[in-house]
C-alpha cells in the first residue's frame, strides 16, 4: 500500500485479495444497473480480466461529507454532511501531486472533451447513488470515493478499482474508519478495516440470494 504519491508505503498481507474480491462485488453490482465499465470477469484471487481502455487522466472524486483534503483546503470540520454530491475533477500525475482542475483545463488541455467530461460527472454521479445505497444497506457511510475512467471503442467504461484504498468509508454507527485512512494516518489494523468490508458485502450477497 501506498499514499501521499508513494511517500509511505508498506505491504499490507492479503490486502490485494481482499480489494480484489471488493472491487469485483462493486463492478458486478454497477454493471448489473447499468454502469459500463472495464470489468470483464475475475480470474483470481488477485487478478481481474478487464476491456483495454485508453485511460484518462483526470480523477473525478465525489463527495458526500467534508473530510481529507477538502476539509483542510475550505476549512470545514471533518465529518460535515454536504448540502448535495460535490463532484471534482484531479489531473492524475504524481510528479505534481494531482492537482486540482476546472472542466476548463481538462478541455484545454485535451484530456478530454466537453462531451467526455460530462459524461464521465454524469456517470460519476449515477455510481454515488448507486453506491450510497450499496453501503447503507451494509451499515455503511459512503465518505467520497474517486473514479478513473477511459476511452474502449468508442465508449466511455469506468475503469480502475473501486476499493477502501479509493474511497472513505465510515461505520454509520460508530464512525469507525474502514479505509485507506487506517494506513495513511497510522491508524493500525487496516486489513481488519479493508475485512470488516469485505464481510458485510458478503453478507449482503448471502441474504439477497437467500
Amino acid at each position: 500500500t501506498t499514499a501521499f504519491d508513494g511517500a509511505k508505503k508498506e505491504v499490507l498481507e492479503d490486502k490485494g485479495v481482499i480489494n480484489c474480491a471488493i472491487s469485483t462485488a462493486i463492478f458486478e453490482y454497477l454493471e448489473k444497473h447499468g454502469i459500463k465499465t472495464h470489468f470483464v470477469e475475475r480470474l483470481s484471487p488477485r487478478e481481474m480480466l478487464v476491456k483495454k481502455c485508453e485511460i484518462i487522466p483526470v480523477e473525478v472524486v465525489v463527495r458526500n461529507i467534508a473530510a481529507g483534503s477538502f476539509s483542510r483546503r475550505y476549512g470545514v470540520p471533518e465529518g460535515t454532511p454536504l448540502k448535495e454530491p460535490l463532484v471534482e475533477y484531479f489531473y492524475k500525475n504524481d510528479e505534481l501531486h494531482d492537482p486540482m482542475v476546472c472542466p476548463n483545463h481538462v478541455y484545454l488541455f485535451g484530456w478530454a472533451t466537453r462531451e467526455e467530461l460530462g459524461e464521465m460527472t454524469k456517470t460519476a454521479l449515477k455510481v454515488n447513488e448507486l453506491l450510497k445505497k450499496f453501503f447503507d444497506e451494509i451499515d455503511i457511510q459512503l465518505v467520497d470515493f474517486k473514479l478513473e475512467f477511459g476511452r474502449c471503442n468508442g465508449e466511455i467504461l469506468l475503469a480502475d478499482e473501486i476499493t477502501p484504498d479509493s474511497c472513505r468509508l465510515w461505520d454509520k454507527s460508530s464512525g469507525e474508519v474502514l479505509d485507506k485512512d487506517r494506513f495513511r494516518k497510522d491508524m493500525g489494523k487496516v486489513v481488519e478495516g479493508y475485512r470488516e468490508v469485505y464481510r458485510r458485502i458478503v453478507e449482503r450477497y448471502e441474504r439477497i440470494e437467500e
